[in-house]
């Protein structure tokens, strides 16, 4: 299949892109860089051996999307492309729904006009907002805390009303919990422009020398040390479940709503001492407030994923702190 990966030069599309051209898929990428860079992509380039042809811009560009559709033919879209951070939702509402939400309608659309009618969405864990009970089934309550959740839930239900719409139209729903790790070959990983808003990265950037001392946001959770607890998954295990969802469901109409994750709740203080006894570097840490929009634990139920297409992860949290410092050592300054 010819697959266009938007978003595709961003840490989960990389890794994506990586798993399609090994399954024997091709790619063609856009991404505009605002939270990527070019290196990344021809580090792509340099595991697989082969190009891969690239567009730049935004996906709320219609004309660019259009002039993508109409040199290209495509079997289907994964569509990663949209801003990713919690608390920056919550300061910046509007950033938020019109870069994920309003871009995914254009993609819709364009998708529509060119007659292609598959596309995996990287939907989040955020749109089940605080749980009523651990592990997440897909069918609990959708009830997301912050903008960046709610605009994940809007795209969904955008998709869910082209399906009724569109008897043609086939919507893979991917909602995956806290992505971390990197490519075992080291050249590509987490490369957050910034301050980082997630945890590894922050937590690895300390392990380098890079920042002085992580902060860990709330130690007053009703947890088993305080700290919140989140269901950390591969992102290479991540990535073949993309792949998995596509070859598996392409041609099946309607939309299909998986979860992806392990099913297992590592708090951040675990996840720092892991860190540091993979890295063997120290990494300090103090204590703030709570963040607003944040939820004490949230992990999965992947059994579904596991049932329908054959997948479940099999890295556990010692690849994923070795595979993030292999990366985070060999590339200090990203």
């Amino acid at each position: 299949m010819n697959i266009l990966v938007t978003g595709g030069a961003g840490y989960i599309g990389t890794h994506t892109c990586v798993a399609l051209l090994k399954a024997g898929h091709q790619v063609v990428v856009v991404d505009d860089f605002s939270n990527s860079c070019p290196e990344a992509m021809q580090r792509v380039e340099t595991i697989c051996q082969q190009s891969i042809p690239f567009y730049q811009g935004d996906v709320g560009d219609k004309a660019l999307l259009e002039k993508i559709f109409s040199e290209n033919h495509f079997d289907g879209v994964i569509h990663f492309a949209g801003a990713k951070a919690v608390g920056e939702s919550v300061a910046k509402p509007l950033y938020y729904y019109r870069n994920n939400v309003t871009a995914s309608q254009t993609l819709l659309e364009v998708m529509a006009t060119f007659d292609v009618s598959s596309l995996v969405f990287s939907s989040s864990a955020t749109v089940y907002g605080d749980p009523h009970a651990v592990p997440i089934l897909e069918d609990f309550p959708l009830a997301p805390t912050n903008p960046y959740g709610r605009s994940k839930l809007m795209v969904e239900q955008i998709m869910q009303d082209q399906a009724q719409a569109d008897k043609r139209f086939n919507g893979i729903i991917l909602r995956y919990f806290n992505p971390v790790g990197a490519h075992e070959s080291g050249l590509i990983g987490e490369d957050p422009n910034g301050i980082p808003n997630n945890l590894m990265p922050f937590i690895s950037q300390v392990a380098v020398g890079k920042r002085a001392q992580l902060t860990i946001f709330g130690n007053d959770y009703p947890t088993r040390d305080g700290t919140g607890v989140r269901d950390y998954i591969h992102v290479c295990d991540l990535a073949e479940g993309h792949v998995q969802a596509l070859e598996k469901l392409h041609d099946q109409q309607g939309c299909h709503v998986l979860n992806l994750g392990t099913g297992n709740g590592v708090s951040v203080l675990e996840m720092v001492a892991a860190y540091a006894d993979a890295s063997h570097q120290p990494i300090p840490y103090v204590f703030a407030e709570r963040r607003p929009g944040d939820v004490a634990q949230c992990y999965a139920d992947a059994s579904q994923a596991k049932q329908i297409l054959g997948w479940q992860a099999t890295r556990g949290l010692p690849e994923m702190v070795a595979d993030s410092w292999h990366w985070q050592s060999g590339n200090p300054n990203g």
